[in-house]
């Protein structure tokens, strides 16, 4: 299965893809894609060989209308958003009706929504006082953390003392998860039924 992964930092997670045995032989990264110029994690696609792209409205930046075309010609199966905090156009979720998935730092529907990302989550979980933390893997549609939930693993933060441990906690969880997500889709493990989803062992 051809992927392209979509980020906007330090690309953990598609460190996490890309180095996870379960996946190697099944898929291929042909594109990593930034709404940032400078994103750290362009740096690991080219020490992989792997095709990056800017999108946005920024000068020398590409049109989320080139980019489909782009992911079209690279036959891209599956669009995975691996801490991309944009949200993505109308378009582009019709074209790759679920085909498009997102790591998400938490349990949801709880802590999802705009301006929920990164330690912001960590945050509002820590205050909240939840004795669980986690991360949801889920089809993207219209709205932030909306779609339907694919997998998810918790996590105990008990004993926690800042959003920082919680975070440190939830993101060894995000790289166990998202490549488990993606063998099960790339393997033809996942299917919606009734508009639920089910996961084939």
């Amino acid at each position: 299965m051809k992927i392209a992964v979509f980020v906007s930092g330090r690309g953990t997670n598609l460190k996490a893809i890309l180095d996870s045995p379960k996946l190697a032989g099944i898929i291929e990264v042909k594109a990593v894609v930034s709404d940032k110029a400078e994103c750290p994690a362009f740096e690991l696609a080219k020490k992989n060989s792997i095709n990056i792209y800017t999108v946005g409205k920024k000068v020398g930046f590409i049109s989320y209308e080139k980019l489909q075309d782009i992911l079209f010609s690279l036959k891209i199966e599956l669009i995975v958003l691996a801490g991309f905090l944009k949200l993505i156009p109308e378009e582009l979720i019709n074209f790759y009706k679920n085909r498009i998935i997102n790591i998400h730092p938490a349990l949801l529907p709880s802590f999802g929504g705009t301006g929920m990302y990164g330690i912001n989550v960590h945050k509002a979980v820590f205050e909240s006082s939840a004795q669980v933390s986690g991360a949801t893997v889920h089809f993207v549609d219209e709205t932030y953390d909306n779609g339907k939930i694919i997998v998810q693993k918790c996590v105990d933060i008990t004993n926690v003392g800042s959003p920082d441990e919680i975070a440190e906690k939830v993101l060894k969880i995000e790289h166990q998860l998202l490549p488990e997500a993606i063998e099960k889709i790339a393997s033809g493990k996942i299917k919606l039924v009734n508009g639920r989803v089910q996961v084939l062992m």
